[in-house]
């Protein structure tokens, strides 16, 4: 039997500004390779070349990933300002509809960073432009100098609620990870479930209320030594074990 595929959803953007490129973390395939057992692909994040009904046909899950751009503000009903920072709008078009979609039929769904907030946002919530400009709130943000062990290092614990769908997930109450996010969640929406947060209050382990399958998301990078960390590896185990039952059902 052929393995599960996995669409991993690309970004996109301007190579030496005038060069438009599709791609993805190398870290999302390998997580998804080693520790989901699938086939990792990259989802072109554009409707007219990747339309919603064929990938998930193609598909069996998705991993939504993170990414330097944001959500528009518009697709919560929003202004942009500065704070914003930079867009990827073809990203909002095609992932917007296909999270919507997935929930609807039960598809499994694993929301990473931006991939978090997008779940936020497609479900109906809003986003803080930059958290770290809020009231008792730190920086939430990559480290801007060090090497990539130093980027991706535990920085924060995660209180998770006690018998909770994460706190069950992870055999703890309390988990350590990594963060490298702007913006967060302003006003979850309605079907979203905050399970986990930052000591400083930050949302940080959502899923979808009464999802047909597996749909949940968390702000940190589980695909940083996603098959070594305590935390990444029974994540990325449970959707790939959610992806293998999607596929097995077909």
């Amino acid at each position: 039997m052929s393995s599960p595929v996995v669409g991993i959803i690309g970004n996109h953007y301007l190579l030496h500004d005038d060069y438009p490129v599709h791609a993805s973390g190398e870290m999302n395939a390998w997580a998804v390779r080693e520790v989901s057992d699938a086939l990792p692909i990259i989802i072109l994040p554009d409707q007219n070349l990747a339309p919603i009904d064929d990938i998930m046909e193609t598909c069996d899950g998705f991993v939504f990933t993170g990414g330097r751009p944001n959500v528009h503000p518009k697709e919560y009903g929003e202004e942009l300002t500065e704070a914003h920072g930079v867009m990827d709008e073809k990203r909002d078009g095609l992932a917007l509809p296909l999270i919507r979609a997935l929930v609807e039929r039960g598809q499994p769904l694993l929301a990473i960073c931006r991939g978090f907030q997008e779940l936020n946002v497609a479900m109906g919530g809003s986003l803080y432009p930059e958290i770290r400009d809020l009231p008792g709130r730190e920086n939430h943000r990559m480290p801007t100098e060090g090497n990539l062990a130093e980027k991706f290092a535990l920085r924060h614990e995660v209180n998770l609620t006690p018998g909770g769908k994460f706190s069950q997930l992870f055999g703890a109450d309390t988990v350590q990870t990594n963060t490298l996010h702007g913006q967060g969640i302003k006003n979850p929406g309605p079907r979203i479930i905050i399970d986990g947060y930052a000591t400083d209050g930050t949302p940080e382990a959502i899923y979808v209320s009464e999802a047909k399958g597996f749909a949940l998301g968390v702000q940190w990078h589980p695909e940083y030594r996603a098959s070594e960390d305590p935390v990444s590896t029974p994540l990325f185990a449970a959707f790939g074990e959610a992806v293998h039952e999607w596929c097995a059902s077909r």
